[in-house]
């Protein structure tokens, strides 16, 4: 645990170092705050106190900003053969893993921290769900642990961030997306395949109050196999060496 504790405070300094954390915590209260409070949002007309509104911008803006945070964390050091020198340390391919994965999930629930005082006004506008406000907020942070996860897998098998950028991005458009397209578009048992395999359907569930074993077990899945499909690529690479 010390060995993962290490790299993710080195990963989460490099951030902060090349700017990247201060760029996405800004954009992403720039865009929630602007989505949830000025347009289309509406949260002091809508006649309820809910953070509703501000969790489903929070959604699609994180959508956008993961990979942008995880397509780095591998890919720039396959480039720059660095990746090497760490692996050559006395940590395991897991270590190193699960140190970049901790790093960004927890620069994630820092800018997630920032809108606590988006809580504390909806809270004093009326009387709010404090239940569903902090499963809306659990949500997102199974969410975006997953698609992290996915995110690291994409950076370890190419050293193009840009490659990596996007193939996170077609995988999260699957998960996203087409899967609950499917699902309503289909019948049966591949309507219901393909609705658990919605992301969104998952979340959803979640931010509305409802904490289902189901839902956990999907997440947790996704963030399992995402990294374990990491370390394979990791431990390939080695052995070919």
């Amino acid at each position: 645990m010390r060995q993962i504790w290490i790299i993710a405070k080195r990963e989460l300094q490099s951030f902060f170092d090349s700017l990247i954390a201060y760029i996405m915590m800004i954009a992403f209260l720039g865009f929630s705050g602007f989505f949830t409070w000025l347009y289309g949002g509406d949260v002091f007309f809508v006649g309820q106190a809910s953070l509703q509104t501000f969790f489903e911008v929070a959604y699609w803006t994180l959508f956008f900003f993961i990979p942008a945070l995880t397509m780095r964390l591998f890919a720039e050091e396959n480039r720059s053969g660095t990746i090497e020198l760490l692996l050559t340390r006395p940590v395991s391919d897991w270590q190193v893993v699960t140190g970049k994965f901790l790093s960004t999930v927890i620069l994630i629930a820092i800018a997630l921290l920032l809108t606590v005082p988006y809580y504390i006004t909806v809270a004093n506008i009326g009387n709010i769900d404090h239940g569903a406000v902090i499963t809306g907020y659990l949500g997102l942070i199974l969410m975006s642990a997953a698609y992290i996860s996915i995110g690291i897998y994409t950076s370890s098998i190419t050293n193009n961030q840009i490659v990596a950028f996007l193939l996170t991005i077609f995988i999260g458009i699957f998960f996203h997306l087409i899967c609950g397209i499917l699902a309503h578009s289909m019948g049966g048992t591949m309507g219901t395949f393909f609705n658990y395999l919605s992301l969104q359907n998952h979340f959803n569930s979640i931010a509305r109050g409802v904490i289902d074993s189901r839902d956990i077990i999907y997440f947790a899945s996704i963030i399992t196999l995402g990294l374990v499909a990491t370390e394979a690529t990791l431990a390939r690479r080695n052995a070919s060496k």
